[in-house]
């Protein structure tokens, strides 16, 4: 099992039994309590646990559990795939600028864009860069900042004052949990920031997450669903969930 899939299982752990023991985990998953203290340890720094003697209590009820970066590409792929085919619908003529953020459904729509449509096209994110660079028809801009070994996504002050500068026509936006409640959430307070500095310079944002992203809660709020003009998902999300974000004046894509 994987680090980020251990920190997953305990974070479920702590949502339904409001503690974990550091003697019991180690043992339900065959490591050692100093690997579960660090997991905690992990765990509390994004706002999940408060560590205790001998383990760890919740702390809140969100889920706050970032992936690594190459689980989250494998996850959920085929929906990925998709729901990147259908944003495309979104795209601006000819001429126009798009912000594609950091992360694997952004990554995804980049690796599907038109070979033939010029655009202007501005990211932080290393993979997505790296995929943008691959068409002749994009005037590719990338933002520095130091580079999260998680997402990929360049981070910091620098990064988001020069969002600040930008006026695109169309945000891509991913987002580890969208929610009527607390809109939508990351893991990251300095993604976070570069996050709400995009939905900001772009005159529409178009969010794609697939349907495990929908009512689930991250520690840090980016964006109100009032900044989201669209999003894109797939046919699997909860019809529930689906109605109290068009309720919310979200234009829905299922894909």
């Amino acid at each position: 099992m994987y680090a980020s899939e251990r920190r997953t299982a305990l974070a479920r752990k702590l949502r339904a039994d409001g503690r974990v023991s550091v003697p019991d985990a180690a043992r339900e998953f065959g490591v050692s309590g100093e690997t579960v203290r660090r997991d905690l340890a992990a765990l509390e720094r994004h706002g999940v646990a408060r560590r205790v003697h001998g383990g760890a209590v919740a702390r809140t009820s969100v889920q706050a559990v970032e992936l690594d970066l190459v689980e989250r590409e494998n996850r959920q792929s085929g929906q990925k795939q998709a729901i990147a085919i259908a944003a495309l619908a979104y795209l601006p003529d000819a001429g126009g600028s798009i912000i594609v953020d950091a992360g694997t459904s952004t990554a995804a729509l980049a690796d599907h864009l038109p070979t033939d449509l010029p655009l202007v096209a501005i990211t932080h994110g290393v993979v997505t860069a790296a995929q943008l660079a691959r068409s002749a028809s994009i005037d590719l801009h990338v933002l520095g900042g130091h580079v999260r070994d998680a997402t990929g996504a360049a981070v910091g002050s620098g990064t988001v004052e020069a969002y600040g500068q930008v006026g695109a026509d169309v945000a891509f936006v991913g987002a580890n949990g969208i929610s009527p409640e607390r809109g939508l959430t990351t893991a990251d307070f300095a993604e976070a920031a570069v996050k709400r500095a995009v939905v900001t310079a772009a005159r529409r944002t178009v969010v794609l997450a697939d349907a495990t992203k929908l009512d689930t809660d991250f520690v840090v709020t980016f964006a109100a669903l009032e900044d989201v003009d669209v999003l894109v998902t797939d046919d699997s999300a909860p019809a529930d969930a689906v109605a109290r974000l068009r309720e919310a004046g979200i234009e829905v894509v299922l894909a």
